[in-house]
């Protein structure tokens, strides 16, 4: 959410934002919140008016009934009433007003950082850098899931009886290549500073419109019935709101932390896609990094997080690119993005592993986290990344450390992890 003193002050460049969104269906509401904010305020003055008057006349009916003059006390009295009823008809009205405003602001996307190149949707992303030669072996790559059959290291059958299809049952050694892997980035990312959190796996509604916008919530998130309770689909949502309405010291920060969860998606409009594997499956499993940090530092730490996601992959044997998030690919709360994608020797090509978003004061405004400084609070600014997500980045792993005789060589920095293996091999 914007900080309202936009729309107030420079509404065109708020609407030069959503034109670079390709919202154009949401320019009138800049006009509507501009109007309604002028009613507001304009109900907030005569309510702060009336209640001065109500406390001056208030003070004077002490001094009408010392002096005898009931009748002009009683009258005041009567106008008193009088002006507290209205008071408390325009704090009414204050409220109502305040809500459509919300409801309108929450809407209007965030303004995107300069350096956002503009764009319709995710092709026309832009690449920054390569790490790592994309090799194509001269021996045919399978297909992930016939890789993991294999060593029996996934059973999708079972898995479409229990639950349906974008499930999945990993086994044996491909559960525990996941495991290594997610306890790898786990201690990778202690080792870069960062806080080991076990967040809740559930959310309530509040916190969740807090941390993305309607749109995404829709295509995304499972509610369970009966209950404000969401399944999350990163734990950057339950991360974030931990901090819900808080006041942090400003020496405090940064706040640097890591979180494993697993990751409940809908995936609504994705079904059919690549449904004989995992690469888009309705639930996963993720380590991820999160940081709160002074507005000043948010770009610092935005590229500390991607490089992070960087050398994590690259120490698996993984060739990977980053990609700049076009405008129109960015969600609306983010200022920020881009992808690290995994080269697939498979496919020849490169595909989405990691997302590093700065979000501004965005999620901090929706939330009411803030800081204590020198100069007063303010709203912190909030940052996230994938270190890394089971599924996608298990196909990576298999595409690039896949053997001519069906071996799987496993990266000298999960060996400790995989109990000193060094390979694992096809059954027999």
């Amino acid at each position: 959410m914007i900080d309202i003193t936009l729309i107030r002050e420079n509404k065109e460049l708020v609407k030069e934002n959503i034109k670079k969104k390709f919202q154009d269906q949401k320019l009138p509401l800049v006009d509507e919140v501009y109007d309604l904010d002028l009613k507001f305020r304009e109900a907030k003055q005569k309510g702060d008016n009336l209640r001065a008057l109500k406390n001056e006349k208030s003070a004077l009916i002490g001094n009408l009934m010392r002096e005898g003059k009931k009748d002009e006390a009683l009258a005041v009295k009567d106008e008193i009433a009088n002006y507290g009823k209205e008071i408390a008809d325009l704090e009414k009205l204050e409220e109502e007003l305040s809500q459509q405003i919300k409801e309108k602001m929450m809407v209007i996307p965030n303004i995107i950082d300069a350096s956002v190149p503009v764009g319709k949707d995710d092709s026309e992303n832009v690449e920054i850098e390569r790490f790592g030669e994309p090799v194509v072996p001269s021996y045919e790559i399978p297909y992930h899931a016939d890789i993991l059959e294999t060593f029996n290291g996934l059973d999708k059958e079972s898995a479409g009886r229990t639950s349906g299809n974008g499930f999945y049952y990993l086994m044996g050694d491909g559960a525990r290549l996941v495991s290594a892997m997610l306890s790898y980035a786990r201690d990778f990312m202690i080792n870069k500073g960062f806080t080991y959190c076990l967040p809740p796996f559930m959310i309530r509604g509040d916190v969740v419109n807090g941390v993305m916008s309607f749109a995404e919530m829709d295509a995304m998130m499972y509610k369970i019935e009966g209950e404000d309770l969401y399944l999350i689909g990163t734990s950057e949502h339950s991360m974030i709101g931990k901090f819900k309405g808080q006041l942090l010291k400003e020496e405090q920060l940064p706040i640097t932390m890591t979180s494993y969860s697993p990751c409940f998606r809908k995936e609504v409009g994705a079904h059919g896609i690549e449904e004989r594997g995992i690469y888009r499956v309705h639930q996963f499993e993720k380590q991820e990094m999160v940081v709160l940090c002074k507005p000043e530092e948010s770009m610092e730490w935005y590229n500390k997080m991607w490089s992070y996601s960087v050398e994590l992959f690259r120490s698996l044997n993984i060739p990977v690119r980053t990609l700049e998030c076009c405008s129109g690919d960015l969600a609306d709360l983010k200022v920020k993005s881009c992808d690290i994608e995994a080269w697939s020797p498979r496919q020849q090509k490169y595909f989405e592993v990691c997302s590093c978003s700065t979000l501004g004061d965005a999620q901090a405004r929706r939330l009411g986290i803030r800081a204590k400084g020198e100069k007063g609070n303010y709203y912190v600014h909030t940052l996230n990344n994938t270190v890394l997500a089971s599924t996608r980045a298990l196909i990576a792993l298999l595409e690039n450390n896949y053997n001519e005789d069906g071996s799987i060589n496993i990266p000298a920095a999960l060996q400790s992890y995989m109990g000193g293996k060094t390979k694992i091999e096809k059954l027999k």
